[in-house]
């Protein structure tokens, strides 16, 4: 059980969103800030939205952890991207694994921590911006 056989478990979308993150880094005037760890594997993520006009306008992360929590941090920032608020709450871990073509099932606790930090973030945005 070499490293090859773990990386065979990836899909090609996994790969390309691990090498190459969407939207990594902080909104430093953020609207709204998603934070989430999981310490059984010591994934830590923050999720930042701008949101305009009800809709998720930019969504950024940082992530310390593994591929896979790289990787679903980075497709759930493209998957809310341009959303309503209403539309970014209902995305699902599934939805995100959907996404990536899969992911082993080791790692859906990945998608689960993303999906979770966009609702965190979602949260944050909305008890601040109480009308």
């Amino acid at each position: 059980m070499g490293m090859t056989k773990v990386v065979a478990l990836y899909s090609d979308k996994v790969m390309d969103h691990f090498t190459n993150p969407r939207n990594v880094g902080e909104i430093p005037d953020a609207d709204g800030i998603g934070k989430v760890g999981n310490p059984q594997c010591g994934d830590v993520m923050w999720l930042y939205i701008k949101v305009d006009n009800n809709i998720i306008t930019d969504i950024k992360f940082k992530t310390f952890g593994c591929g896979a929590a790289i990787a679903t941090s980075s497709m759930i920032t493209e998957i809310a991207k341009g959303k309503t608020l209403e539309e970014a709450k209902k995305i699902s871990r599934g939805d995100v694994a959907d996404a990536l073509d899969g992911l082993p099932p080791v790692k859906m606790h990945c998608s689960n921590l993303a999906a979770d930090a966009l609702l965190e973030a979602i949260k944050d945005y909305e008890t601040k911006h109480k009308t």
